[in-house]
């Protein structure tokens, strides 16, 4: 029998709303879809198709939202990563795709945080902050990009005395503020869907670990004490799960990211570090974020590691760069400190496709999975019913596979990130 792991020791975890234990698989099933992963994207998917009336079992080795989709910054971002390699590589489809689909991820959350009443401090306001003119420039052509297709009214560009009046803080020379971007308690909002699935009919086993997948007109997920045959399948691993390797193998390399949380700052100094409860991220490769708690506590993050390095000590290496943008904490306590696993291609153009015909995956975010993740379990879900999605176009999309990914994959995107973290520091 499989022992599930707690959820990481996090300031999500500690104000994370009671969820039931799921019973392990020890049966066998037949569903008219198998989903693998009990994160944003496979517990989004299994709600997307059980509203349309499909009968669905979700397979989770852990616990609900145990991976990135419990652990991350909570910032609910426009649009996706890797948009520029997309658009070099499939031209004018791919750029309709994205504007289409810029807020879908947020209208999704928030339709459903509506409809099923789920608790999770989702507030509006998001912003990307500059440290030098090149990040600026890039600024600027984001917002002229967006006001042309229609979503100047949720945008405005600000120097650094205007930002200033949304983040008490002089270390950016500017920003741009997204009025329709967002953030929450991420945990808590996969637990929430999680519940509204199995009221819609969803059977979700926890506990269950996926050991393979037999392909063919009704495939069959078999783990450590039982199967799901079903007419569908999709795999929601992103950076945990192993399966399909022929396909899938050396085409992401998992790098580690950090949090931490400070104690209650009070109402008073919440609101004179970030007046208007901005959500905010800095436009280096290797980025800084941070934002307030439902509670009032700042929870910063970033320090993303590359060579499969664990830091012993995340507040140590995590406080003095929140202390370098505000200098005002100096003396605040940090709470909690916690870290984990996404994943990331090479392009940064996440991986989704399918496997067969009738076996379906998602992977690769590269930290936008609280949007892009409720997204694809719409165009999974589609892509079931037979309507046209946007899957094909990122099958279509060539990614780099890395050669023996394991022994060497973890150095070369080390020395890669070494690179880009000089470009942050010369400002180029």
């Amino acid at each position: 029998m499989q022992i599930r792991e707690a959820h990481t020791p996090s300031y999500y975890a500690a104000s994370a709303h009671p969820a039931p234990e799921r019973p392990a698989l020890n049966d066998h099933l037949e569903a008219d879809v198998a989903i693998v992963g009990g994160g944003f994207t496979g517990v989004a998917s299994a709600l997307s198709l059980a509203e349309r009336g499909y009968s669905v079992v979700l397979l989770e080795a852990n616990r609900i939202g145990w991976g990135a989709s419990g652990r991350n910054g909570g910032q609910v971002l426009a649009g996706w990563s890797g948009e520029g390699e997309l658009v070099k590589q499939l031209g004018p489809k791919a750029e309709e795709f994205l504007w289409k689909t810029r807020y879908l991820g947020n209208e999704i959350v928030e339709a459903r945080i509506q409809k099923y009443d789920i608790k999770c401090d989702y507030v509006h306001g998001a912003a990307t902050v500059a440290f030098n003119n090149a990040q600026i420039k890039s600024l600027e052509e984001e917002y002229a990009d967006c006001v042309e297709h229609g979503f100047g009214e949720f945008m405005s560009l600000v120097d650094g005395p205007g930002l200033r009046q949304h983040a008490a803080t002089d270390a950016y020379i500017g920003g741009l503020i997204d009025r329709r971007g967002a953030h929450c308690h991420p945990l808590n909002l996969v637990i929430g869907e999680a519940g509204a699935a199995e009221r819609n009919g969803v059977k979700i086993f926890e506990a269950t670990r996926v050991t393979k997948i037999d392909h063919g007109a009704s495939p069959a997920v078999h783990t450590d004490n039982g199967s799901v045959k079903a007419k569908h399948v999709i795999l929601a691993g992103n950076a945990y799960h192993m399966l399909e390797k022929d396909k899938l193998h050396g085409l992401m390399l998992p790098a580690k990211t950090y949090v931490i949380a400070t104690e209650p700052l009070g109402e008073d100094l919440a609101h004179e570090l970030l007046p208007d409860n901005l959500a905010i991220c800095d436009s280096n490769w290797v980025l800084d974020y941070f934002r307030l708690t439902g509670d009032n506590r700042l929870l910063f993050g970033g320090r993303c590691t590359y060579s499969n390095r664990d830091i012993d000590d995340i507040a140590g290496e995590l406080a003095p760069r929140m202390r370098r943008i505000f200098p005002q904490l100096e003396k605040t306590k940090v709470d909690f400190a916690w870290g984990g696993v996404i994943g990331i291609p090479l392009n940064r153009v996440p991986l989704i496709g399918k496997v067969s015909d009738n076996v379906f995956y998602a992977q690769g975010y590269a930290g936008h999975g609280v949007n892009c993740g409720h997204i694809v379990g719409e165009m999974f879900a589609d892509a079931i019913r037979g309507k046209e999605t946007g899957v094909d176009l990122f099958e279509a999309t060539r990614h780099f596979r890395i050669p023996a990914a394991d022994t060497i994959g973890g150095p070369m995107l080390a020395l890669g990130m070494t690179w880009y973290r000089m470009r942050d520091a010369l400002g180029i």
